[in-house]
């Protein structure tokens, strides 16, 4: 698929519908055949040494991986897409392809937790020091880098606290010193940000969310800029990384209809929302999307459109014990760690030793919902029994 697709004449959900996909191709089906298999056979001797055939071991690849890249590629505008068995795998292979021992990596300080984690174990492990960045600080990053500076990982907005990043500002400020700019676009996806266009060089989803769509399956992209997509490919084979056919198909099921759910999870999330910013019990809402929040200019100027996860504060005074009773109350919501299906989830926000280059948030405790495809009263009814609870 062409990386022009953002000049194509047809409508995002359009393309959604019909790319990496050709019935002609496979007896007028549908959808993809799901290709279970692992030898792949050659018709003779100088094929399998030349390797002059599509496919030579299932590991790199069949013609269901290939469909979901494919549509992948034209969602992104990449110049390439590898698949991974979650985010955070995406995450670590995207990585790796661009550090060596002794760079410098710089990491937004509001960051999913896993990706923390990994920087500071397996990446301090391997030589690659780590530094943390204010999600704010635009073209301030500038003043952060170091002569071994290689790689800035940023996340917009952040999945706990929802800060919003001037990704251009980050990504001029990296050209200077060529290094490379990560972005974990999960909450948006391609359909609200499409961060190649803005120049960065390797955009990351965790497609357990909004690609799969129905919460059950596992599965990452990362989708590659001209610049990043060699070593990407090198560092994916390398890795023996590998997406098994049944959640590939699951991605490609979810992939066609994402437009269409996001825009009902952004509906009812921006109603949702606003009805918690009137409550008495709530301090702030962290939803980018909203006119007052901090980071809206920026989303308003660079996205299309919001997921349906945010966050909001309880007012300050209000206990851990009061917020863990409004969470047990709620019976719509489920309590889990995932987002992005056709359910609502809620968890409570906790930032203890998650930060390292800003303070903690003040205020009183913070609970992150994701607001899934149920009506939006019988959400604002469950909500209601949790603030009774809180409220004892």
């Amino acid at each position: 698929m062409s990386a022009s697709a953002k000049n194509s004449p047809q409508g995002l959900s359009t393309r959604l519908a019909h790319a990496g996909r050709s019935p002609e191709a496979h007896d007028g089906f549908v959808n993809p055949p799901v290709v279970h298999a692992s030898t792949v056979l050659f018709p003779d001797t100088e094929t399998m040494i030349t390797g002059k055939q599509k496919y030579h071991y299932a590991r790199r690849g069949n013609p269901t991986t290939d469909s979901l890249e494919d549509a992948l590629c034209e969602l992104e505008g990449a110049a390439g897409v590898k698949l991974a068995s979650s985010g955070l795998n995406a995450i670590s292979v995207a990585l790796l392809s661009c550090l060596s021992a002794g760079d410098h990596l710089l990491v937004t300080d509001s960051a999913y937790a896993p990706t923390r984690h990994l920087c500071e174990t397996t990446l301090r492990r391997l030589g690659i020091e780590v530094d943390y960045f204010d999600p704010t600080v635009g073209a301030g990053i500038s003043a952060l880098f170091r002569p071994n500076t290689r790689a800035i990982m940023t996340e917009a907005p952040g999945s706990l606290t929802f800060e919003m990043q001037d990704i251009p500002a980050i990504v001029a400020a990296a050209r200077t010193i060529d290094a490379f700019v990560l972005m974990d676009n999960t909450w948006a996806t391609p359909c609200f940000f499409r961060p190649l266009d803005h120049g960065v060089d390797l955009s990351i989803q965790a497609g357990t969310k909004y690609i799969v769509g129905h919460s059950d399956a596992m599965l990452g992209t990362v989708a590659a800029g001209p610049r990043a997509w060699e070593r990407l490919e090198e560092t994916h084979g390398a890795l023996g990384m590998h997406v098994a056919p049944d959640d590939v198909f699951l991605g490609l099921r979810g992939l066609r209809t994402m437009k269409v759910r996001l825009d009902r999870h952004m509906e009812s999330a921006l109603t949702v929302a606003s009805w918690l910013q009137q409550r008495p019990e709530v301090a702030r809402v962290r939803y980018p999307a909203l006119a007052d929040d901090l980071g809206h200019e920026l989303w308003r100027r660079d996205f299309t459109g919001a997921s349906g996860l945010f966050a909001f504060d309880f007012v300050e005074g209000t206990s851990d014990e009061a917020a863990r009773a409004f969470l047990d109350a709620l019976s719509l919501f489920g309590l889990g760690y995932s987002w992005g299906g056709f359910e609502s989830l809620a968890i409570p926000v906790r930032l203890k030793g998650a930060r390292s280059a800003t303070p903690l948030p003040e205020g009183g405790p913070s609970i992150r919902l994701h607001i899934g495809l149920e009506d939006v009263a019988d959400i604002q009814t469950d909500l209601e029994a949790g603030f009774a609870a809180l409220r004892g």
